[in-house]
């Protein structure tokens, strides 16, 4: 078939996956058309303007960061395969992180981009557990966490043969499962392998624009390369014929057809697509808002607060972090709460706090990210939704405060010009994800496979982690389902 509503691979969601996918294969001379729902791109790492402002989504850092020169990384393979060059993504390293315990923090260890610094640390505070960390770091080196092959494996049962201290268990944990993980309590190995590379061994970096840079470099590939986009435009239905995807139904009613569909919004979300019938366009109203999760879908979902300061964190005292992963309970539990949020553990992050040379970020900025409970914002009226953000706002600034050097009440609040707070229901209201579940479902489909012979998932339920994870994901699955035998033919490109 050949005509104005036909491609040879549509894919949904116009996330860092998808445009990575649809580069890659317009790269190659498909004819690819990206739909996407909402108005910018990015998906779960997007941004939003209030005020004149634009505040990042989903961005603390970009993790897998290697300086230029360092070979057989995940960058390298991404900036390679997508034909990007390395300055085009400008990116600023970390300045330190801290992982912190304890009621005021006083079990600490802090990292850099350069793994010495951790291990340092470690060998200082947790001497007899320093020989079973490197033991740990061969087997996570060794292991092929690009591998589609093989069961689940937990994470803490491999971490147990080699630390016998469960304080510095959960203190590496930490910012791998903020940072990744769908899985209540623990993580499958292959996704502890994949963050605890991205970022321990490699590293954390910015662009100084934020996400937005990265977005901008992505679009502009994908339209030189000749693919196409349609925002505001997403997929209603998937029409299965025959065990195929046989047609898309979009929000307007349009039906068009693809030789080949990857999916990046989830597979659940996917699942949601293809039910006869199904309409997922998310309801105008909160209390028409669904709350029974569709089988295999994920729990795990977040509040970020985000505070605006009219001076430099450092100014305040706080300008030696890069970002901070905290927890005050006696055991680090990463699980859904009972509350709307839990705030005993969480992230908080200073996007100011980047090696960005003689420049500054023009205003000072503090995100405090912590675990919430879909169910219990969901369907709130709308007045008692505003209320309890609000109450929530501050909160968060009170229980991030306990783990950074101490600031006067007045000093804090003299100097904030704006706070905002989003919510699991913002999260799915903007993003599709089911639930507001950041991280997709626990069980990830590593091959990208479904139910239909040419339906493919790339993204948050494939697998592969972080924003560099994410569009390696999209080039994976476009080069292993689509592109394979030319790849091959071609070799390395």
């Amino acid at each position: 078939m050949s005509s104005p509503s036909h491609y040879d691979v549509a894919i949904i969601g116009a996330g860092m996956s998808g445009l990575a996918a649809g580069i890659r294969l317009a790269h190659f001379g498909r004819r690819v058309c990206i739909f996407e729902r909402h108005y910018a791109p990015g998906g779960l790492n997007s941004f939003y303007a209030i005020g004149g402002r634009k505040f990042d989504v989903g961005l603390h850092a970009l993790t897998n960061f290697v300086p230029a020169g360092v070979k057989g990384t995940a960058l390298g393979k991404l900036l390679r395969q997508l034909r990007i060059e390395r300055e085009e993504f400008a990116l600023c390293p970390q300045k330190q992180s801290r992982i912190a315990f304890g009621s005021q923090g006083g079990a600490t260890l802090r990292f850099t981009n350069d793994f010495a610094v951790l291990e340092a640390e470690i060998a200082a505070r947790f001497p007899g557990q320093i020989d079973g960390f490197h033991r740990l770091t061969e087997e996570v080196k060794a292991h092929d966490a690009m591998s589609f092959a093989g069961a689940a494996i937990s994470a803490r049962t491999v971490v147990r043969r080699h630390l016998g201290d469960r304080l510095l268990e959960d203190m590496l944990l930490c910012p791998l499962m903020y940072y990744g993980s769908a899985q209540e309590h623990d993580v499958d190995f292959t996704q502890f392998a994949i963050m605890f590379r991205a970022v321990f061994l490699e590293g954390l970096a910015r662009p100084f624009e934020g996400v937005r840079a990265i977005i901008r470099v992505l679009l502009e590939k994908y339209r030189a390369a000749g693919g196409e986009r349609r925002m505001n435009c997403g997929v209603a239905r998937i029409v299965e014929r025959g065990g195929r995807a046989a047609a898309l139904l979009l929000d307007n009613s349009e039906e068009i057809t693809a030789s080949h569909v990857i999916s990046s919004i989830g597979a659940a979300e996917t699942q949601e697509l293809c039910r006869a019938g199904s309409n997922p366009v998310l309801p105008e109203t909160a209390a028409d808002w669904p709350i029974v999760p569709p089988a295999g879908s994920g729990r795990l979902t977040f509040i970020e607060s985000i505070r605006v300061l009219k001076m430099q964190p450092r100014e305040l005292g706080w300008g030696d972090d890069t970002i901070v992963f905290f927890n005050d309970s006696e055991r680090f539990e990463y699980a859904e709460p009972a509350a709307q949020a839990d705030l005993r553990s969480g992230v908080i992050c200073f996007p100011n706090n980047f090696e960005f040379g003689p420049r500054e970020l023009p205003e000072g900025l503090l995100r405090i990210t912590c675990l919430a409970n879909y169910d219990q914002w969901a369907g709130l009226p709308e007045e008692r939704y505003r209320a309890d953000k609000l109450a929530w706002l501050d909160a968060s600034i009170c229980a991030a405060r306990r783990f950074l050097p101490e600031v006067a009440d007045e000093a804090l609040a003299a100097g904030t010009v704006a706070t905002d707070i989003f919510t699991p229901r913002t999260i799915t209201r903007y993003t599709g994800h089911l639930r507001g579940s950041i991280y997709g479902a626990p069980e990830k489909i590593r091959d990208g496979h479904t139910h239909l012979q040419n339906l493919y998932l790339c993204g948050t339920d494939q697998g592969l982690l972080g924003i560099i994870g994410a569009m390696l994901s999209g080039i994976s699955m476009a080069n292993l389902h689509i592109l394979q035998p030319e790849v091959r033919g071609r070799g390395p490109s």
